[in-house]
């Protein structure tokens, strides 16, 4: 389980956005239940729902975009765990810091040299990267 870094949403795989949609949904569950406790993501409950809500809200928004289907049923889910009338972009969890922008690279050009992502895809997130690095 892993939230990739909110500024790898556009240049994710679409394979990797969908597993990212699935997750969201666990993670909610899991909260929901208080259940949630993998080291990757327990950081969430540390926010309030609406940090998670905005989240979800970025990825939901760029599914859309590349006209990914996904239930309705989900997001409102989500939206009304958090309590969430107005989506709020500013809210960006702290750990996604540029050090965390640097290990969610890695771990996407590990699945890259794994032949999990292909060539294009992968230089669509190095070029962000590169050009973007801090």
């Amino acid at each position: 389980m892993r939230l990739w870094h909110h500024q790898l949403i556009p240049y994710l795989p679409q394979k990797m956005l969908v597993s990212q949609w699935r997750e969201l949904i666990a993670i909610k569950r899991q909260w929901e239940k208080e259940t949630l406790i993998h080291p990757l993501v327990s950081y969430v409950k540390e926010y309030n729902k609406a940090y998670f809500s905005n989240y979800t809200h970025k990825v939901y928004l760029e599914m859309k975009n590349r006209n990914i289907r996904c239930k309705d049923i989900y997001t409102q889910e989500i939206l009304d765990f958090a309590n969430v009338k107005i989506i709020n972009e500013n809210l960006l969890f702290k750990e996604h810091d540029n050090e965390y922008l640097t290990i969610c690279y890695f771990n996407l050009k590990e699945k890259y040299l794994r032949g999990i992502i292909s060539l294009k895809e992968w230089q669509l997130l190095d070029d962000y990267y590169i050009k973007n690095k801090r």
